[in-house]
Order: C-alpha cells, then sequence, then structure tokens
C-alpha cells in the first residue's frame, strides 16, 4: 500500500478490530485530527551552514530499559499508527464512567510537638485540597485529556456529594446522571500529610448496595447516555454500586449494544464481570482473584489466561508497579516496560490508566498501543502528588521521555546497535519509521522532510550514505561535511530518533535488518522507484512520499556559494 502525504488532512476512517473472539466492531471519522509533535522545538542544533565539529546540544531524555518477557509475542500489525496521532483523537472521544465516586480530601501541615493528651503527634494544619476519587477521577482524567465523560453513579445528599457535584460542574461535566439520596452516605477519604509523609488516613463510607429503585434509576440513566458513548468504563471501589448484580447487567447492555466495556475490579470474585470486554488488575488483585501468589511474567500470563478462560474476558491488563503492564490475551502476550522514575504518590494511579487505556482504545489504537499509552500515562500521575490527572501535553511528553536514547551521541548507531534499537521499540508497540539520504549541507528542505516523516511514526531511523557512498554518487569534492559531523548534526534534531551510517550506495541491506513499519520518501520519486519498498510493503508495511520544499538542495546552495566566492 502506498500513501501520498498531502498538506491537509484527508478524511479517512479507522477501526478498531480485535483479533477472532472479538464482540465489537466500530468505525471512527478522523476529520478532525490534529497535528501534535512530541518533541519541541524541532531544531535543537542551529549551527547549520559550517556543520563542523561545533558543540551540539543533547537531549536529554530517557535510555529506553527493555524488559524481555518470558513470553513475548511480535507485535507487529500492518499499516500501525504513532502514538501521538492516537492521542490526538482523544477529542473525538465520549466515555461513560459507572462506579464508586469518591471525595479525597488532603490535609497538609507540619508536626512540632506531641499531644499532653496522649502519645502522639500534633498536625498544625497548612492547608487543604480537594479532589475527585475513584470513578470522579476516572472522569477528571477523562476531561483534563481532551476527551467528553458521562457520569452514571448514586451518591449521598450531603456536604461531600455536593463538593463532588460542584466539581465536575467546574470542569464542564453534566451530572444529570448522578442521583443524590438522603439516605446514603458519599464515600470520602481524608489523609493527613507532614513533610509530604502521610501519617493518617479516615475514611467515612458505608458498603451499602443499591435500592432497588436506585438500581433501576441508573440503569434508565445508563442506557439513555450508552448511544453517546464510544466504551464504558465501570470504575469498582466496592463502595455498593456495582454490587448485586449491577456490573453484571451493565456488561450485557454493553455486549448487546456492541459497546466494549472496562473493569477496574474489586475483590476476588471476578465472576461479577463476566463478558467484559477487558479488566485491569494489578499484581496483587490478580493473584487475589486466582487464589494464588503471582510475581513473574509466566505466572501472570497464567494467571490472567485463567480468568480469560472463566469468565469470557478478550483480555486483561495487569498492572504491575515498576515493572509496567502486561496485556494478555488467550492467544498472546505483550509485557510493556517502565521508566525508573519517583514515585510521590500512586493515590488514583489506577484511574488514570484506565482512563488513558480506554481512550486510546476509543480512539483507534489497538490494545498493546493502548496499554503504552496507559502505562505512560500512570509514570506521571505517581510522580505527583495527591489524586492526580494529567493533561494531554504531559503525556506526550512522557512518551517522548520513555523511549529514545539519551543524547545525540547515543542516538548514532551502527547496524546491529540499530537492529535492537528497533527491535526494542517494536516490542514496545511504537511504529518505526526510516528515510534516507547524503544530507551534506543540512537545509530547510531536509528538516520539512524529516519532521513530516517523524509525524508518520513513533520513531523515525535516518539511514546516512557514509563519505564513500556520497562520493560515488555525487562526484569527487562531495560531501563537503563529512559523516561524523552529519551524523551528529542530523541526531541532534528532534525529529531524528537514530541514525545509522551505510558504505553501500543504497540502503537496501539496512531496511531488510530493520524491516520498518513505514519508508518515508520524497515526492520526486515513486513508489517504485524507492528503494526497500517492496520489502516494506511485504512485511506488512507502508511507503509514504512527502512534499518537498521548492527550490531547496544541496546542489542548489554550494553553487550558491561558488557564485558568491
Amino acid at each position: 500500500m502506498s500513501i501520498k502525504l498531502v498538506r491537509r488532512q484527508s478524511r479517512q476512517c479507522l477501526a478498531i478490530v480485535a483479533p477472532q473472539s472479538s464482540r465489537f466492531t466500530r468505525a471512527r471519522s478522523a476529520a478532525t485530527v490534529r497535528s501534535l509533535p512530541l518533541r519541541k522545538p524541532e531544531l535543537r542544533y542551529i549551527g547549520i551552514a559550517n556543520m563542523t565539529g561545533a558543540a551540539i546540544s543533547a537531549l536529554q531524555t530517557d535510555q529506553i530499559r527493555l524488559r524481555r518477557a518470558s513470553e513475548m509475542i511480535k507485535h507487529n500489525p500492518p499499516s500501525p499508527e504513532p502514538l501521538h496521532r492516537t492521542i490526538a483523537r482523544f477529542g473525538d472521544v465520549t466515555v461513560l464512567v459507572v462506579g464508586d465516586f469518591i471525595l479525597d480530601r488532603f490535609v497538609s501541615g507540619v508536626i512540632e510537638r506531641i499531644s499532653p493528651e496522649a502519645p502522639i503527634p500534633v498536625l498544625h494544619g497548612r492547608g487543604e485540597t480537594l479532589n475527585m476519587g475513584g470513578a470522579g477521577n476516572v472522569v477528571s482524567n477523562i476531561v483534563s485529556l481532551g476527551a467528553a465523560a458521562i457520569p452514571v453513579s448514586v451518591i449521598g445528599a450531603d456536604q461531600a456529594g455536593d463538593n463532588l457535584l460542584r466539581m465536575l460542574s467546574e470542569i464542564g461535566v453534566d451530572t444529570d446522571g448522578l442521583l443524590q439520596r438522603r439516605d446514603r452516605m458519599t464515600s470520602s477519604k481524608s489523609r493527613f500529610s507532614a513533610l509530604n509523609q502521610q501519617v493518617l488516613r479516615f475514611d467515612e463510607e458505608e458498603i451499602k448496595p443499591l435500592t432497588s429503585a436506585e438500581r433501576a434509576k441508573l440503569i434508565d440513566h445508563f442506557q439513555a447516555a450508552l448511544g453517546r458513548a464510544d466504551i464504558v468504563v465501570l470504575s469498582d471501589y466496592g463502595k455498593g454500586i456495582l454490587l448485586d448484580g449491577v456490573a453484571g447487567e451493565l456488561i450485557a447492555i454493553c455486549r448487546d449494544a456492541g459497546k466494549p466495556v472496562l473493569i477496574d475490579p474489586k475483590g476476588r470474585d471476578y465472576a461479577r464481570y463476566a463478558g467484559a470486554t477487558a479488566v485491569t488488575p494489578n499484581r496483587k488483585e490478580l493473584g487475589e482473584a486466582v487464589g494464588r501468589k503471582v510475581f513473574g511474567d509466566e505466572e501472570i500470563v497464567a494467571a490472567a489466561r485463567d480468568l480469560i478462560a472463566a469468565h469470557d474476558f478478550e483480555f486483561i491488563v495487569a498492572t504491575r508497579s515498576e515493572k509496567g503492564m502486561s496485556v494478555i490475551s488467550a492467544e498472546d502476550a505483550r509485557h510493556i516496560s517502565t521508566q525508573a522514575r519517583e514515585v510521590f504518590d500512586v493515590s488514583g494511579a489506577g484511574d488514570t490508566v484506565i482512563a488513558s487505556f480506554a481512550l486510546s482504545l476509543a480512539a483507534g489504537a489497538d490494545r498493546v498501543h493502548a496499554a503504552v499509552i496507559a502505562n505512560a500515562a500512570g509514570g506521571v500521575v505517581v510522580g505527583k502528588r495527591g489524586t492526580a490527572r494529567l493533561n494531554v501535553e504531559e503525556l506526550s511528553g512522557a512518551l517522548f521521555r520513555s523511549h529514545g536514547p539519551t543524547g545525540h551521541q547515543d542516538a548514532i548507531l551502527d547496524f546491529n546497535g540499530a537492529a535492537r534499537m528497533v527491535a526494542a521499540w517494536k516490542e514496545e508497540g511504537l511504529t518505526v519509521g526510516f528515510t534516507n539520504g547524503c544530507f551534506d549541507i543540512l537545509h530547510a528542505g531536509h528538516v520539512s522532510l524529516l519532521h513530516a516523516a517523524r509525524s508518520q511514526c513513533d520513531r523515525l531511523v535516518l539511514g546516512l550514505n557514509s563519505d564513500d557512498s556520497v562520493r560515488r554518487l555525487k562526484g569527487p569534492g562531495r560531501p563537503v561535511n563529512n559523516q561524523h559531523d552529519r551524523a551528529c548534526v542530523l541526531a541532534a534534531l528532534a525529529s531524528v530518533d537514530a541514525v545509522v551510517v551505510f558504505e553501500e550506495d543504497t540502503p537496501l541491506q539496512l531496511i531488510e535488518a530493520l524491516l520498518p513499519d513505514i519508508l518515508v520518501k520524497g515526492a520526486d520519486y515513486t513508489i517504485e522507484s524507492v528503494v526497500g519498498a517492496d520489502v516494506v510493503q511485504k512485511a506488512g508495511g507502508r511507503v509514504v512520499l512527502v512534499d518537498l520544499v521548492a527550490g531547496k538542495s544541496t546542489t542548489n546552495m554550494i553553487g550558491k556559494l561558488r557564485a558568491a566566492n
């Protein structure tokens, strides 16, 4: 398949298609996709004219840490999309959220003395903040990421419930689906901390299933809203909203309507969620659900598959703290690593994970790409204090930092290093693009081409002709800049993730070794004339031709310099 890139956004149709056992297939319009570059500024090095050994500002990003799983199935879907395009479509998604809405209260202060009444510390309060927790935090994250959320639940007619309604209204969420009842208490959790260390948590709640009248009204609101939703999230904190068969009834309604439904589970009885598209337990919850402890990859896969077989889930997303997460179905398993980071507060991280996973899935990502995005999202919020949420810019930045070389020198790779890096990126579910050229004197045309190429993928590898190769192709006197200097400048560009120098006249051997998902060249080529096009297409990838900047070429620049002298 070949595509010619045009400057205006063309209309296209995207589909979520799950393998074989899928119970849903949905098509979505991508007419309003925005450009959302992952890196700014575009040029990290401006000294283009001379391109000697001048100091180049290194890109300070985190080193990729690939964790090889004991069971790893190669994931290379045909014509995959870059992650930032999925994020750009969040604004077109609506998520229906049902579950336990909780008010989170955070009180900070200092401890300077012991109480004279008892041997306990006295906390002098200095500040207080209120956040939405539970299903409310799921809604908060969905809205913060640019999507729409429809909340449905039952809360108390009390101050905590009023605060939740106020905060939801402040972020533009319609609260008609939240029913307030005088005989029900809104769950609230108060956390007290001193010097950023939590010293006490005080919970006010009652575990109370819905009455028959409350249940009927909740189901009515749910069915009325379902037609406007792209995906459904059930956020179960065990406070009563989803007890006594309510979860099962909602799942059955979703199945009949062909809507995917994701569950953030609570407790050991996963039969309550039978027939859901997926559940998202953490490692501890997964072990409790199967009645045994699980630690390593093999144990997690086995436990997940036991639950899939028993309860008719399509797949399970198991979150694993510092080890990332695993996406497991009956047919395959993927283990996605995470970045080492300082953890300040894990409150609500699971809410962020399921919110971003649901958005990604509804926006057209497959489940592995959705998990990569959710993994990055969870990593952002654990670095914040309190029940935190994140925005699109933070998520895009996290995805960039989570994958890639540490600086421009680390981005200059040999054949073997490039092959390992590309394999690592693919195992992380990232789309890898490739382009090539001499890039002797870097100009605006080069930068435009590389920027366009990077917009087609998550990671871009640039094949660079060696000095000997350039001389054979361009003649004596070329290149003007040696391969080391050219590689350093190119590796410092934000559009380029890896530079590989090749000695041959064409990059065919390099393309065969890397098997990129996308091959990018200028529109002055035809598909048939692009070296390696047949190799990439046979492997399920695609070739993209991008428009060039008129009148910009190295030959023209050299001619002007000679004329000036």
